[in-house]
């Protein structure tokens, strides 16, 4: 079912600078059979054309894992105009917002997984493992998502339904199976995860793409006919021979999976309440038999319950310890894994597991889970290890492990603009406000943009609220902005709406900002995660696609961390200078159009989010604030009809919110 088709790099310009050396030796070093190689470029070098012509010289499928949705919304959008003949899917979370189930004994208070699901991202989910079965020249941009359960391959590729004309088939067999496959009947709206029938003519909406149509004519128990047509005008757009229906959701259980299923869930429930009882946990016992009994009856009556996702291992049909599926099974031997920041991204994927296990525990241990929930869980750092065939680790500043793996380092310090790294100077921090200000003030005379980045959420709260108070321009990007929000700001800042943007660390790797001529490091000397060799020289490289480039830190201590990264930073610099020298290179600024960092489809699938509370991400087809509680109500009891219970939670939530927000008016 994969197809054969080769890569085609599409750039108007060639390699250049250290790009030639460093796709030469990456390339060479991964035929050779090399597990692992490293790409050590400083910010503005290129690593992401040079990595693009990797791929196309080793014409294999790659998955490429970024650390967080903005660099991984930003990187699909780079490949995306690199490679548009070939397949680019985009992997991530597909929660806008998501509060996973906790107890916290200490108080005895319980927390329900409450979460709020992205249809538009989980179309371009469900449209990377479709492409990962038909095609070979794929790239999946993805983040750490891609090491959470999603279910078993052989179990997806089971339920895909595809029938060519002639087929012998009955037509209430194909509706049944549709049914089966997650899909939802309708006739009316021809939305993404429905079909239709009219008579003879069954229209069949893929839930991974909104802009075709399946239809499938029979006469009597025979497929007559297939077209494919568009989903609003039935325009027909091809009439083909064969066609397939791949799942409306990732995890597909098998028709007898939950008959299966209920007596080991029983057992395993018989034997945990035993445990209980016999060391005197009498409420514990009683907690787990009730949620269970519930469960079960939930989905032998319904086939589903809530938090069916911890039962999934009786469901996968898998043994306790056994690694659930991930996106990484889909991808073939072959495939080449691309870690972008891997001094960020690798300590992430091996932080994961603990993390899930630690709250997991808890909640088994007070009779809220049974044991088997540890089960869905992401991937072991050893179990994700063993996944990777072939890898490139790309960082400004690789981590221990990345460089004590590798067989090969490619350095790239050479710009293609022939930019050196910016100047770095160290002030003192005792009036480091003040001196800011003064800069900042220069830097906005000449028309050119500035960050800020400081130590804590207050403190960069408190200079924005201050900067704003003396008429700069300025805005305060923090974490509780969505991946939507925190790509505005950006274009805001590059289009000169903004001035200033003030920050703890969430703008130091990946983001590409060629009007940025000035970085502040306030507080710089205290040592730390923030202010880490790396984090030093990530932070730096904000202002290296400029030629009036310049950083300053402000300290009173020159820490080994500054002198590190001051000492590598001229000395890039020199090698940067002497290079134009020799080859009587200008350097001139990155000019860039500006532009949306998210593309059309992603844009579409994070601007229509909204807040509610501390909540992030509602979705909506109307401002929560203009809906009455009617329609909230009607939405809300929609979400229950389809046992979609996390979704109706937090419509419940906004109902509550909206009825005190009328009695105090």
């Amino acid at each position: 079912m994969n197809s054969q088709k080769h890569f085609v790099l599409h750039s108007q310009w060639p390699p250049s600078g250290d790009q030639p050396q460093a796709i030469d030796s990456l390339t060479k070093s991964i035929m050779a059979g090399n597990r692992f190689q490293t790409l050590k470029g400083v910010t503005g070098s290129g690593k992401t054309f040079t990595v693009a012509n990797v791929i196309a010289n080793l014409d294999r499928p790659a998955l490429i894992l970024a650390h967080n949705k903005t660099l991984a919304a930003q990187l699909y959008s780079e490949f995306k105009a690199f490679f548009p003949e070939n397949a680019v899917r985009y992997f991530v979370s597909y929660y806008d917002y998501y509060q996973p189930e906790a107890y916290i004994p200490q108080t005895d208070t319980y927390i329900e997984k409450d979460a709020s699901v992205n249809d538009r991202i989980e179309r371009l989910r469900l449209s990377a493992t479709k492409a990962l079965i038909e095609r070979h020249d794929l790239i999946v941009v993805a983040s750490v998502s891609c090491i959470y359960g999603l279910g078993m391959r052989e179990t997806y590729e089971n339920a895909i339904i595809s029938f060519h004309v002639g087929d012998k088939l009955d037509e209430r067999e194909f509706l049944a199976r549709l049914v089966g496959n997650y899909y939802e009947r309708t006739d009316f709206t021809p939305e993404p995860g429905k079909f239709r029938v009219r008579g003879d003519t069954v229209e069949i909406f893929p839930a991974y793409e909104d802009e075709t149509c399946i239809r499938a004519t029979f006469f009597d128990d025979e497929i007559e006919r297939i077209d494919i047509t568009h989903p609003l005008t039935g325009h027909v757009i091809e009439t083909v021979k064969e066609a397939s229906i791949f799942p409306a959701q990732h995890y597909v259980t098998q028709e007898d999976s939950i008959s299966n299923a209920a007596p080991k869930i029983q057992e395993e429930l018989s034997r945990i309440v035993a445990e209980f009882t016999a060391k005197g946990k009498f409420v514990e016992a009683q907690r787990i038999k009730m949620r269970t009994l519930y469960d079960l009856e939930m989905l032998t009556e319904a086939g589903y319950c809530s938090g069916i996702e911890n039962y999934s291992v009786y469901l996968d049909g898998r043994t306790h310890g056994q690694p659930p599926g991930t996106l990484i099974d889909f991808f073939p031997e072959d495939f080449l894994l691309i870690v972008d920041e891997s001094h960020i991204t690798l300590p992430q994927v091996h932080g994961m597991y603990n993390g899930d296990k630690a709250r997991k525990n808890v909640l088994v241990e007070n009779g809220f889970r049974l044991p088997s929930c540890m089960d869905n869980r992401p991937l072991q750092w050893n179990e994700f290890e063993s996944r990777i065939k072939q890898a490139v680790f790309v960082s400004a500043t690789p981590g221990d492990y990345e460089i004590n793996s590798s067989s090969v380092i490619a350095e790239q310090i050479i710009r293609p603009t022939g930019i050196p790294d910016p100047e770095v100077d160290v002030l003192p921090a005792e009036n480091q406000i003040d001196d800011v200000i003064d800069k900042l003030r220069e830097n906005v005379k000449r028309g050119e943009r500035s960050l800020v980045l400081t130590l804590t959420k207050k403190s960069s709260e408190d200079l924005a609220d201050f900067l704003k108070e003396l008429q700069f321009r300025v805005k305060y990007i923090h974490s509780e902005l969505n991946t939507f929000e925190r790509a505005e700001l950006i274009r805001d800042l590059r289009a000169g709406k903004i001035d200033v943007l003030v920050g703890i660390n969430l703008l130091r790797e990946g983001m590409d900002l060629p009007e940025v001529t000035f970085v502040a490091i306030l507080d710089a000397d205290r040592e730390g995660y923030l202010r880490s060799y790396r984090s030093l020289i990530q932070i730096m490289g904000r202002a290296a696609r400029n030629v009036n480039s310049r950083v300053i830190l402000y300290a009173d201590v020159m820490t080994d961390s500054i002198a590190q990264a001051v000492n590598e930073t001229k000395r890039r610099r020199a090698r940067q200078v002497s290079y134009n020298e020799e080859n009587n290179i200008t350097p001139v600024s990155i000019t860039k159009s500006v532009k949306d960092l998210l593309p059309s489809e992603l844009s579409a699938a994070y601007g229509d989010v909204s807040h509610s509370g501390n909540r992030e991400g509602t979705r909506r087809t109307k401002s929560p604030g203009k809906m009455s509680v009617s329609e909230l109500e009607r939405a809300m009891w929609d979400a229950v009809d389809k046992l979609d219970f996390e979704r109706a939670a937090v419509l419940r939530d906004l109902i509550a919110e909206k009825e005190r927000e009328n009695k105090k008016a």
